[in-house]
C-alpha cells in the first residue's frame, strides 16, 4: 500500500513548504508594487455573482442565497472577476487590478486547483499589444523578488528577462502540428469540423466522431503546441481563432482571427489576455451559442449577466489579461506542484 501523504500543516511538511510561501508574498508584493508605478488601482471584486460565467468548459460552483424572509436565489462562485471589473470600466475607472481567488469546478491535477489565486488588469483605451509587455515586466518583477534568474517546471527552464517569443496560433499549428489552421475557418468565423479532422489525422493526432472542430483544435494545441511553447524564453501565442476567443474582439487585419492571446513559460500556460469585446448583441449572440453548446455537452447551462452586457454597451474600448498567480509563483520557485506554493490548500 501506498503511504497515506501527511497533512499540509504537519511541521516537517510545512518547513519545506515555507521558502515557496514566503517567495509568494515577496513576489505578490512586487507586483502590486508595480502595477501602483504604472498608476493602476487596485479594487475587490465580489466573489458571489448572478452568472459565473458563460464559456462552454468553464464549470462553476453554485450556492444558494437565503433572504430573511425566506426567499432563495441561486448564486454562483466566480470563475473570473472579468464581469466586475469591466462595470467598473464603464463606470469610468481607466486602469484596475484584483488578486483574489476564483473558483471552478470540474478542474484537478498539478496544474490546476478548484480554487486558486488569478491576478487580473485592465486598460482602458490601450490595445491588448500593451498587455503583451505588461507580462514581459511583470516576469522580470517576478524573477527580481524571487532572487532568481530562470524560471523551472520539471527539468525545463526558460529565461524571463529574455524578449518573449511572438507566434500566432496558425504559425504554430503550420510549425508544429503540420496543419493549414485557416484553412478551416470561414471569413465570417464558421469552422470546417470536417477539413479541420481529416488534416489532425493526417498528423496522426486521435479524432473520434463525437468531436467537434474545438475539440480537435483543442487536442492539437495541448498534444502538439504547448509542450514547444516558452522553452528557453517565454512565448506569447496570439491570434486565436474567433471561435476560441468568446470574449475578445477581431483581427482587423483578419476576420478569421480574434484579439486574444496566451502567455507561456516552460510549456505552462500563465496568462490569457484580450482586445475586450465591447458590442454588447455580439457578445449575447455569443453567450448563447456557448451556453447550448454546454447545454448539449453537460446537460447545464448559467444565466446570462444582463448588468454585464447593460454596462458593456457603455465600456470604452479596453485589453485586459488574466494571470495565473498561484501557476507563476510555481515557475519562479521551481515548485512541481500547484499546492506546495499555496499557503492552505483546499480541502480534497
Amino acid at each position: 500500500m501506498n503511504p497515506v501523504a501527511s497533512p499540509w500543516w504537519t511541521p516537517h511538511v510545512h518547513a519545506d513548504r515555507r521558502p515557496f510561501l514566503l517567495a509568494r508574498g515577496r513576489i505578490k508584493a512586487a507586483l502590486c508594487a508595480w502595477f501602483a508605478g504604472e498608476g493602476f488601482v487596485e479594487v475587490e471584486c465580489a466573489i458571489l455573482q448572478n452568472s459565473p460565467g458563460n464559456e462552454t468548459h468553464l464549470h462553476a460552483f453554485a450556492t444558494e442565497r437565503i433572504d430573511p424572509d425566506g426567499a432563495r436565489q441561486t448564486l454562483y462562485l466566480h470563475t473570473s472577476p472579468e464581469f466586475a471589473a469591466k462595470k467598473l470600466l464603464a463606470a469610468g475607472e481607466e486602469r484596475i487590478f484584483t488578486l483574489g481567488p476564483v473558483f471552478r469546478n470540474r478542474e484537478a491535477g498539478p496544474r490546476h486547483a478548484n480554487e486558486f489565486a488569478m491576478l487580473e488588469w485592465y486598460r482602458a483605451s490601450e490595445t491588448y499589444e500593451t498587455l503583451m509587455a505588461d507580462c514581459a515586466a511583470l516576469l522580470g518583477a517576478t524573477a527580481d523578488a524571487a532572487c532568481i534568474r530562470r524560471f523551472s517546471h520539471r527539468g525545463i527552464e526558460a529565461d524571463p528577462f529574455a524578449a518573449p517569443e511572438r507566434i500566432t496560433v496558425a504559425e504554430a499549428f503550420h510549425a508544429h502540428a503540420g496543419i493549414d489552421l485557416l484553412a478551416t475557418i470561414a471569413d465570417d468565423g464558421a469552422v470546417d469540423r470536417d477539413g479541420l479532422a481529416v488534416a489532425a489525422m493526417g498528423q496522426g493526432l486521435r479524432v473520434v466522431d463525437d468531436d467537434s472542430w474545438s475539440d480537435v483544435f483543442s487536442r492539437a494545441i495541448s498534444e502538439r503546441i504547448e509542450p514547444r511553447l516558452g522553452l528557453g524564453r517565454p512565448t506569447i501565442l496570439y491570434e486565436y481563432p474567433i471561435a476560441e476567443a468568446a470574449l475578445a474582439r477581431r483581427s482587423p487585419r483578419d476576420p478569421r482571427v480574434a484579439e486574444r492571446f496566451e502567455l507561456y513559460a516552460c510549456g505552462v500556460e500563465l496568462a490569457n489576455g484580450f482586445g475586450e469585446l465591447t458590442d454588447a448583441e455580439e457578445q449575447r449572440r455569443r453567450f448563447i451559442a456557448a451556453m447550448d453548446a454546454k447545454e448539449l455537452l453537460f446537460g447545464e447551462r448559467y444565466p446570462l449577466d444582463e448588468d454585464f452586457l447593460a454596462a458593456l454597451a457603455i465600456m470604452p474600448e479596453a485589453s485586459g489579461i488574466a494571470l495565473g498567480f498561484d501557476r507563476l509563483v510555481m515557475l519562479a520557485t521551481g515548485a512541481p506542484r500547484l499546492d506546495l506554493v499555496v499557503w492552505t490548500p483546499a480541502t480534497r
